[in-house]
């Protein structure tokens, strides 16, 4: 007899494991698959391109957001930590897949880029700490099944400083992603891919904080030097100076 909860973190993990293991794509153990997706590098996938997010690169060309500490959530290949170095900021990236962290690297390495990688859960204890001034989020969020919201939103309230800013993108409803309610994501289906977002659903789990802009993102050019994808929510929310749980 099993009688092993007794912690909120307890309850989330049993919620984990009531996705099929193959449904996982967002706890330490899903590694594996990331490496499997990032294998082949020349997959006409639209993010594996060396070009940071349009809505990042205006959000700074506005001076929306100032450089300072960065904290890239899911950074894949790397591209918009690359950027946000080439801009002045400190980066610690984070991503589940050693074969992204090693891709980054690489591109790193070429641009002569300080950026500090690290691979694992960035929900862990041991992950990056903070604090941070800006959190980035390219796709990571939408990953996430709802009980982890918990945990996306106690770790900004936790390593984001008082007046700093999260830049999210994430799949729009209606262009991209499963439109399930919640509660039907338990049921054996998993995350069909990923979730698609409303911008009301996106204004209530972060209503703890200021919205300062929120669109979809610009569909931008193969010659850009900018990736935009118009099934994309651009989200930046800035947290309040004054201390409060995000989540209430």
């Amino acid at each position: 007899m099993d009688r092993n909860i007794r912690s909120v973190d307890d309850v989330l993990k049993l919620m984990d494991s009531l996705f099929a293991p193959e449904a996982d794509r967002w706890t330490g153990e899903a590694g594996a698959w990331w490496d499997g997706f990032y294998e082949d590098r020349s997959k006409p996938v639209p993010f594996f391109v060396a070009k940071p997010d349009e809505s990042l690169v205006s959000s700074l060309d506005k001076g929306v957001i100032a450089p300072g500490r960065a904290l890239d959530l899911g950074c894949g290949p790397g591209r918009n930590a690359l950027h946000l170095a080439s801009r002045g900021f400190e980066v610690d990236a984070v991503d589940l897949s050693p074969g992204a962290v090693a891709w980054a690297g690489e591109r790193a390495a070429e641009a002569g880029a300080d950026i500090r990688f690290h691979c694992g859960d960035a929900f862990a204890d041991d992950a990056p700490g903070g604090p941070y001034d800006l959190i980035y989020d390219s796709g990571c969020f939408h990953h996430l099944p709802p009980h982890r919201r918990v945990s996306y939103l106690e770790l900004v309230e936790r390593v984001l400083v008082p007046g700093g800013h999260l830049a999210l993108s994430c799949f729009a409803s209606g262009a991209m992603g499963s439109e399930l309610p919640d509660a039907e994501l338990y049921g054996g289906t998993g995350l069909q891919g990923g979730l698609a977002y409303t911008p009301e659903s996106l204004r209530w789990i972060f209503s703890g904080m200021e919205e300062i802009e929120l669109r979809r993102m610009r569909d931008e050019p193969a010659d850009s030097p900018c990736f935009g994808e118009d099934f994309l929510w651009a989200a930046l929310f800035r947290k309040p100076d004054g201390s409060g749980p995000l989540g209430r």
